[in-house]
């Protein structure tokens, strides 16, 4: 018997030089459908998160000393860990006008009271201008709580304090609002117009849980106030109205 290498070089000799199958192949006949190949599965994008549910202390609180305390023992809001103090409102709450800012800074921060820093000081002096201050009025914030590195408030973090200004609001009853900023004017009107669109115009704020709706005025934020002749005659006009409407109702 032949090993297998003698027997390739006999085949090689002999001619056979190809390896045939054992049914012929009919080139003429059409070809089969190509598999096609199937589509890689796309996985669902991800839902976003549901914002924190805020306690039911909220809506029970029956004082402002009630309300500030569910605030500091609400864990629903990941601001309060990194925040040196919950920030109380500031003035008078019996003055029947709330002015609510975005968030509150680093001074207001250390001080634990809305609007201690440089916008408090540029807010007195422009609002003694048309003969307000603070014992006419009530600072406060759309939360409650400084944003580390005074970033911008994100929606969950908003949705999430929202219904303590609302208990405030309804503890309080203002007469008017005026509404410093293009964040509170979206989360208490849930308008989408930019604030040169709406400035001058008083909008209502329906307060949630309570049989109550506020005219409250939509202004620029305070760091915007005096940056350039046009914005300080607008801010102007703007405080013109706004004491023409205190003061007549």
């Amino acid at each position: 018997m032949i090993d297998a290498l003698t027997a390739l070089r006999l085949q090689a000799e002999w001619g056979a030089d190809e390896a045939l199958a054992d049914v012929p192949l009919d080139r003429f006949a059409p070809l089969a459908p190509a598999a096609r190949p199937r589509p890689a599965a796309v996985p669902p994008s991800p839902r976003p998160p549901a914002p924190p549910a805020p306690t039911a202390r909220a809506p029970q609180a029956a004082s402002l000393e009630e309300l500030h305390a569910a605030l500091q023992a609400f864990d629903g809001c990941a601001l309060r860990a990194t925040a040196t103090h919950t920030v109380r409102p500031d003035g008078n709450p019996q003055a029947g006008l709330v002015v609510i800012g975005d968030a509150p800074g680093s001074e207001d921060d250390r001080s634990g009271r809305a609007f201690s820093g440089p916008p408090g000081q540029v807010l007195d002096r422009v609002m003694a201008s048309i003969g307000l201050d603070r014992t006419h009025m009530l600072l406060t914030s759309l939360v409650p709580w400084r944003p580390p590195g005074n970033r911008p408030l994100s929606d969950p973090e908003i949705q999430a304090c929202l219904p303590f200004l609302h208990r405030l609001l309804g503890l309080v009853r203002p007469r008017h609002l005026l509404l410093l900023g293009t964040l509170p004017v979206r989360a208490l009107t849930r308008s989408p117009e930019p604030i040169r669109r709406l400035r001058g115009n008083f909008m209502q704020v329906e307060v949630i849980n309570e049989e109550l709706a506020i005219p409250a005025l939509p202004m620029p934020p305070v760091e915007q106030w005096l940056r350039s002749a046009t914005s300080k005659q607008e801010l102007w006009s703007d405080l013109i109205q706004l004491r023409l409407t205190v003061t007549t109702s």
